[in-house]
This record gives structure tokens, sequence and C-alpha cells, in this order.
């Protein structure tokens, strides 16, 4: 369920940045995604390799990928707060 929930949210954030505005904020944060998104499309290769399934749908799963999701938009926060401080502190 994590790897759903990364792709998903890799995918909003690749929509926003280029869809709405350029923000070196939002460029980490998507990249931070889709790095998430790759590291656990790996292990989910493996984990169908080693014949289990191919997605994980249990209720811890669920809970990493709603922690992986809240880290990430928090990191996303921080960096845009800093951003707007460093463009006012230019002004």
């Amino acid at each position: 369920m994590c790897e759903i929930m990364t792709v998903c949210a890799a995918l909003f954030c690749t929509a926003l940045y280029f869809g709405h505005r350029k923000t070196p904020a939002l460029l980490a944060t998507t990249l931070m995604f889709w790095g998430a998104a790759l590291m656990w499309a790996v292990d989910c290769a493996v984990s169908a390799m080693e014949g289990e399934g191919l997605f994980d749908f249990s209720l811890d799963d669920t809970l990493l990928g709603c922690v992986i999701l809240a880290a990430g938009f928090a990191v996303w926060a921080v960096l845009a707060l800093r951003d707007r401080r460093r463009a006012r502190a230019a002004a």
C-alpha cells in the first residue's frame, strides 16, 4: 500500500510542479516522493520474485505509507516557509 501511496503523491507533486508553479520546495518534495516510489518498487519486485504478493495491503503497510506522506508534506511545508522567508529578506 505504501508503494501505491507514494506513487500517487509523486504524481500529484509532479502535476502540481509542472502545472501550477515551479518552486524549489515543490521540486525537492517531488524528487523525494519519486525516490521513495522507486525504492518501494524495487522492494515489491523482490517480494514478488520471492513468491509473495506484489503489493502489501496490510494495516502496518498502510500506516507506513501515511507516515511517509506526512513526513514528505511536512518537509514540503518547511522548505516552502524557508523559501518564503528568503524571498522576503531579499525584497
